[in-house]
């Protein structure tokens, strides 16, 4: 409350009255700029603190009144619906049960998982309204037969009656073919010429796979950028201040057990954290150059190795690619399909493993380690995906081959009529084989090891003991099923529901893993940290599936008997088309200069403005927090000058002041500072420290507060204990 008003009685001269106190208090509070709703007042004291800063002489309006009230009633109904989505949000129970057995980093793992399968939920519900919904609504009139064009194809490969063919359902459905005249491929979506509607199914077509990506790009972008590691802002040498988590972790709402239980594993967990990310930070302090020079050199010699690996493992997935599509009429053709598939398998499986075999011969510390193998295990990944398509484009589009079908129509008419849906076919039958390898690993890799291992006892089933979780290998996986389906927009727009439907089984799937087969990682995760790098190679991912996707859609040549550009040089030419039918000659020339290269200087000489603007924002705001740090501890030191002073002012108890002898305990029973026993954050280090030794904190600051029996604290360096000591 604010302090009451009350009459005047007699004081000492010089004492202020009890009024002329609460006028300049209220004087100061109306002339304040803090937020009343922050003030540590009662609800009425605020109305009058708001009604006295209201302007003098000026009445308030009543649709000002009213749109304060509108406001007010607005920011309430936004707080009830961000609590309403937090408790009805996908998974939150699940989720708050993983992070607090097995810590944030694995939890971050499900809600990447989460935040993909909203990813794929959007572009799907892009791709359905103005795609799909159009397409069936609008009914556009048949286009007619497709060009019947006569190829000349000399020792062409064309499906002959009499070649052994299988025809199971079953089989066609994992290879795609039973779809392939449905809308799950290109081929079948067909339209008529674009001045027969008012709507273009064609312009629609183009557009959603790239607003997809770009949508895509924004979520991850803004996604990576509020997971951001805070140690990066605050600098190396901070140090997490564990004495908050210890004393203000705990959640006294808690009434039930298994919750009391789950929050427990949760502080756990947050402090194995802290205190590897310690041990790590020390490790590196302590290395000399010679050290540092010595492990450069070695990093080297790993890294040409692993290299070398990974060049012949994309080579080998891009002859693995050429041998399956050269060989479409061999008998063994249907064990042919998934042969790409199942190499690319093959070295995402055994890439890993020999890395990992390779960086521990130089003896690394484990923080190296885990960071250098998860490097190039990334690269792999992504260099096997680059791999696969451009081997696709060397065979079903002729990129760097010589052939006749390709000089005249533009990729390789006698063996692929509907390459677009042939391109399709394979990212499908590659979505579908990762999916099942999940499956697969779980059930018949994982849970028989962990039931063997429960069952048997021995120095074997102890040392092989159930698989470990590691998160860095399951992001890799999903982040690749991910830039498969973003591969995939333009051949095949509903990959992405597939995708969802494969991301929600895999949340379960993979939950089943970690709470009954598998063991958390022994390494910690922080989830900042597991965010960005999540975010991180999920752009990597969305680069390498953009850069192929505008390469088709700018140049290459569509297919001529299926889908919406069969009259088209390249899909990207209906827009010029439409440009031409639908705007004015004012509108076309401006977009025409929008798309020249006149246009591209006054565009680039704006983005270094702007980027000029945000480094110059970003300098300022580093200094400013360097200034405020400085400000921060010349403060504390401050505070322990005036307590040192008033340490020496205050007078030493005499042999007067109680009866009977005095013991050293009794002599060093007033500190000297306001942290007995514990090094105070800010001390003055100029002046000479009292004779005897010193305690060293976690932040090398000497403390000299005496220790039991008035003696000083023995001298020992602080050590970060370990995680398996916890």
């Amino acid at each position: 409350m604010l302090p009451p008003r009350s009459v005047p009685s007699e004081r000492a001269p010089g004492v202020p009255e009890p009024e002329e106190l609460w006028e300049a208090e209220m004087e100061r509070l109306r002339c304040s700029g803090a937020p009343v709703r922050g003030l540590p007042y009662a609800m009425m004291d605020k109305r009058l603190i708001w009604q006295l800063r209201e302007p003098a002489g000026v009445q308030t309006l009543r649709w000002q009144r009213w749109q304060r009230r509108r406001q007010t009633v607005e920011r309430r109904l936004r707080e009830a619906a961000q609590r309403l989505a937090r408790g009805l949000g996908l998974w939150e129970a699940a989720l708050y049960e993983i992070g607090g057995l097995f810590g944030t980093g694995i939890r971050s793992y499900f809600t990447f998982l989460r935040f993909l399968l909203l990813l794929n939920l959007l572009s799907l519900l892009l791709t359905a309204s103005f795609v799909l919904l159009p397409l069936a609504w609008l009914r556009p009139p048949d286009p007619g037969p497709a060009l019947n064009s006569t190829l000349q194809c000399p020792g062409s490969r064309q499906s002959q009656p009499g070649v052994l063919r299988f025809h199971n359902q079953l089989w066609h459905v994992l290879t795609g073919r039973a779809f392939t005249n449905t809308y799950l491929f290109y081929g079948a979506y067909r339209v008529g010429p674009e001045s027969s509607s008012a709507y273009s199914i064609r312009l629609a077509y183009l557009l959603s796979p790239l607003a997809c990506l770009l949508l895509c790009f924004c979520g991850t972008l803004r996604r990576m950028v509020k997971g951001l590691p805070q140690k990066t802002l605050l600098g190396q040498g901070y140090q997490a201040p564990l004495s908050a988590k210890v004393f203000s972790s705990w959640d006294f709402c808690i009434r039930v057990q298994e919750a009391a239980i789950i929050k427990k594993h949760e502080i756990s967990n947050e402090f194995k954290v802290e205190l590897e990310e310690g041990r790590r930070f020390q490790l590196m302090q302590q290395q000399t150059r010679a050290q540092r020079a010595c492990h450069l050199l070695s990093y080297l010699r790993v890294n040409i190795l692993i290299g070398l690996l990974v060049v012949g493992a994309i080579s080998a997935i891009f002859w693995a690619t050429k041998y399956s599509q050269d060989n479409k009429e061999e008998s063994l053709f249907l064990l042919l399909q998934y042969l790409p598939p199942g190499v690319i398998a093959l070295v995402n499986f055994l890439g890993p493993l020999l890395f990992t075999f390779l960086v521990q011969l130089e003896n690394y510390p484990p923080n190296t380690e885990v960071n250098l193998t998860l490097m190039w295990c990334v690269v792999l990944k992504l260099a096997s995906l680059g791999m696969f398509s451009f081997s696709l484009g060397q065979t079903i589009l002729c990129i760097g081959r010589d052939k006749t079908s390709c000089e005249s129509y533009g990729y390789n008419a006698c063996d692929y009529q509907c390459w677009e849906n042939s391109v399709g076919e394979e990212l499908y039958k590659l979505s579908i084989f990762n999916f099942l390898l999940t499956v697969a690993f779980a059930f018949l890799v994982t849970l028989p090891r962990r039931l063997l291992v429960d069952q048997f006892s021995g120095r074997f089933w102890a040392w092989l003991e159930r698989e470990e979780f590691l998160v860095p290998k399951n992001v890799l996986d999903i982040v690749a099923g991910q830039t498969v389906t973003w591969m995939g927009l333009f051949y095949c727009p509903l990959l992405p529901l597939l995708n969802s439907v494969f991301l929600f089984l895999t949340f379960y799937i993979k939950k089943y893993t970690l709470l009954k087969n598998s063991r958390a990682s022994s390494r910690p995760f922080r989830a900042s940290s597991s965010t960005f790098f999540f975010q991180l190679v999920l752009l990597l991912g969305l680069l390498l599936a953009a850069v192929p996707l505008g390469y088709v859609v700018s140049s290459i040549h569509s297919s001529w008997d299926c889908g919406l550009f069969t009259n088209y040089s390249a899909p990207w030419q209906v827009v010029p088309e439409l440009v031409a039918l639908g705007l004015p000659p004012i509108g076309q020339r401006a977009l025409h200069y929008l798309g020249s290269h006149a246009f591209s200087f006054p565009l680039l000489i704006m983005l270094s403005l702007v980027l000029t603007v945000c480094i110059s924002q970003t300098q300022a705001n580093a200094r400013a927090i360097h200034r405020l740090r400085k400000q921060l501890v010349w403060q504390v030191q401050e505070k322990w000058h005036l307590v040192e002073d008033l340490s020496r002012l205050l007078p030493e108890p005499g042999p007067s002041d109680s009866p009977g002898p005095k013991s050293p305990a009794s002599q060093a029973s007033r500190p000297r500072s306001f942290c007995p026993g514990f090094p105070c954050p800010g001390s003055p280090g100029a002046r000479a420290p009292p004779p005897g030794p010193s305690v060293v904190d976690a932040a090398g600051l000497r403390s000299t507060c005496p220790g039991p029996h008035g003696t000083p604290a023995s001298a020992r360096r602080f050590r970060f204990p370990s995680v398996a000591e916890l």
